[in-house]
């Protein structure tokens, strides 16, 4: 049996996050969730919108965003300012104790800047260490963190970090500590067979059937390092993943996918 403290990461896409009512709605939902938790939240949708007024042109690889100067300002601005501390004004609506941070506050997420052999993702950080201790001690005093996708390399350097995979590193650090249950949560039921149908949910995904959809391509894009970031976290101590609506935060029949080794 074990014996550790349960806590559920959840984390949520941009297509949330630009809907006022269905933000409102998850963050009730979220809210709700009995225990300590830590919500992420990405942005990509509103931080593109932004770039695009302003003439920047958004580019992205295989679902991951390619970040120079001028769109690294866009992302500090939107991610770890408007959007994060809106939810985090909304959330103490919620009579939940929220507090809002990028991975420079406190040093809570170390990452340094991706290094490719073939493309240069410009000012992009992967994840190197996760600060448990000081997150830890949050969370014992009643604090639900909140986490944008912007970390640092404790050079003075912000990175945009791809929002699935600080949920995945957080929930790896800290299953160490807890019982981790880590929820992606996006505005479909589920990863779906067919992505015009909703009713096409695929429930479990397991390593084979991930490697023939992709060869299919009936998963591609921005869900590639989604469930890439999924299958590495379970076989490393996390307890258990959910992809689908919020709905599945709180209705434990509600129809999602599960993500299994």
């Amino acid at each position: 049996m074990d014996s550790k403290t349960p806590l559920t990461i959840v984390k949520i896409g941009g297509n949330i996050i630009d809907d006022p009512a269905e933000l409102s709605s998850f963050l009730s939902d979220f809210s709700k969730i009995e225990g300590n938790k830590i919500l992420v939240h990405g942005g990509g949708k509103s931080a593109t919108k932004m770039a695009e007024s302003i003439g920047l042109v958004p580019q992205m690889i295989e679902g991951r965003r390619i970040t120079d100067a001028a769109m690294l300002d866009v992302v500090v601005m939107i991610y770890a300012g408007q959007i994060n501390k809106n939810i985090v004004a909304q959330l103490q609506a919620n009579d939940t104790n929220a507090m809002g941070f990028s991975g420079a506050d406190g040093n809570l997420i170390l990452s340094e800047k991706r290094n490719h052999p073939t493309i240069d993702y410009g000012y992009v950080g992967d994840v190197i260490k996760v600060n448990t201790s000081l997150l830890e001690t949050l969370i014992s005093s009643g604090i639900t963190p909140v986490f944008c996708a912007i970390t640092h390399n404790k050079k003075g350097q912000l990175l945009n970090t791809n929002a699935d995979t600080i949920a995945s590193e957080l929930a790896i650090a800290l299953s160490e500590i807890y019982k981790v249950s880590l929820n992606y949560c996006f505005e479909k039921p589920g990863v779906l067979f067919d992505a015009e149908d909703d009713s096409s949910v695929i429930e479990k995904i397991n390593p084979e059937l991930y490697a023939k959809l992709k060869k299919e391509k009936a998963i591609h894009s921005g869900m590639i390092p989604k469930l890439d970031n999924c299958f590495n976290s379970l076989s490393k101590g996390v307890q258990k993943i959910k992809i689908g609506h919020h709905r599945m935060l709180q209705n434990a029949k509600a129809i999602c996918t599960t993500i299994e080794l």
